[in-house]
């Protein structure tokens, strides 16, 4: 039963939880913007809360999406729209971390 004492299964199930939940938000709005605020929030939060590995690493590490960024960054046809969601996610991700980790830190 070692398992059931893994900080491995709380990520695991953090991160199913975190994926559901983007998936379901993509679903209801699809598109490159509702990724990026998706990104962007899950950012934030990290910076915010300093969250332990299940919610860090797991739910939120699930809920933002390196590879659907990147799927559907390739899937436009305009090459400046896609750098400049590329580019603007980036900038929008560290700056929403520094933001959320400046809030923690006065708290």
């Amino acid at each position: 039963m070692r398992i059931l004492n893994s900080p491995a299964l709380g990520i695991a199930l953090g991160a199913a939880c975190g994926s559901v939940l983007r998936a379901e938000l993509l679903f209801v709005l699809p598109g490159l913007w509702t990724l990026a605020f998706i990104n962007v929030l899950g950012s934030f939060l990290m910076g915010r809360l300093a969250p332990p590995a299940w919610l860090g690493t797991g739910f939120l590490g699930g809920f933002t999406s390196f590879s659907t960024f990147t799927a559907l960054l390739t899937s436009t046809d305009s090459p400046f729209v896609a750098g400049f969601y590329l580019a603007g996610t980036t900038a929008g991700c560290v700056c929403a971390w520094l933001m959320g980790s400046a809030l923690r830190q006065r708290t």
